[in-house]
């Protein structure tokens, strides 16, 4: 989404839908963010609203772009919220979606070990959202990969859920193994084990559009994904005679493996 709030200056609007305590830093853009969700976090952030998605409580055309950060899958009235989203989005505003693939391992985990996880809506192709926008195709559709970040037991706020315990308690060390053992296979097999779904870019970039390579290093804590370039490039991966290559977060400090591009 980054490509899409860099771009911004301090005049345009974003609207962070279904954002919780917000998808993003508010030092992520110097764009006004107004963050939406049909609950109230237990700390609000600054400029929350506490709304409907498909029934939004702002003129139409009102935002410069909008960020919807793995919302739409909890949205029940998922065609009102659509329509909402195109009306108060200007013509010319950029689009972010990230939405779950349904069909994939992270997924499914993710759904047994939440009992549902509030996912309503299942999405199984990646046309699935493009289709349901009905605007054209995006610019960019890029494959997100997982990190099971959400087994992370330092992630839980109340006691973890008991069936957490088949799942290596959701130590980091077993996550760290694992999330690294399912990329090597998926590049071996051609596989999808370690994909968890799609984001998605819509809008016109007169430079460019943001590029279709996925993010294979995501960090097992915080879920942030970086480029493998990006990493070799801040000399953030350590290189081991014996063992994975691995690096730590920059963000908050995580042990991970480094699983190449």
């Amino acid at each position: 989404m980054h490509e899409i709030l860099s771009r911004l200056n301090e005049r345009a609007r974003v609207l962070d839908l279904g954002s919780g305590p917000g998808s993003f830093p508010p030092g992520a853009t110097p764009a006004r963010v107004v963050r939406v969700d049909a609950e109230r976090p237990a700390a609000a952030p600054e400029n929350f609203v506490l709304a409907d998605a498909a029934r939004l409580p702002f003129p139409s055309g009102s935002f410069d772009a909008i960020v919807s950060n793995h919302s739409l899958e909890h949205i029940a009235d998922l065609a009102g919220a659509v329509r909402e989203m195109l009306r108060v989005l200007r013509a010319d505003g950029y689009l972010y979606i990230a939405v779950p693939d349904a069909s994939t391992l992270a997924d499914r985990v993710y759904r047994w070990l939440g009992r549902g996880g509030g996912h309503v809506n299942a999405f199984v192709s990646a046309e699935d959202v493009p289709r349901l926008f009905g605007a054209g195709n995006p610019a960019t559709t890029r494959v997100l990969y997982a990190s099971f970040s959400f087994l992370n037991r330092k992630n839980f706020r109340a006691r973890a859920p008991r069936r957490l315990m088949l799942l290596g308690n959701g130590s980091e060390g077993f996550l760290r193994v694992g999330t690294w053992a399912l990329r090597k296979l998926d590049g071996a097999l051609g596989t999808r084990w370690s994909v968890y779904g799609w984001a998605y870019y819509f809008g016109e970039f007169p430079e460019g559009a943001p590029g279709t390579e996925a993010a294979k290093n995501v960090c097992i804590r915080c879920g942030s994904g970086h480029a493998a370039a990006w990493l070799e490039a801040r000399g953030a991966v350590e290189r081991r005679r014996f063992g994975p290559s691995r690096y730590v977060c920059p963000g908050c400090g995580a042990r991970n493996y480094f699983t190449g591009g």
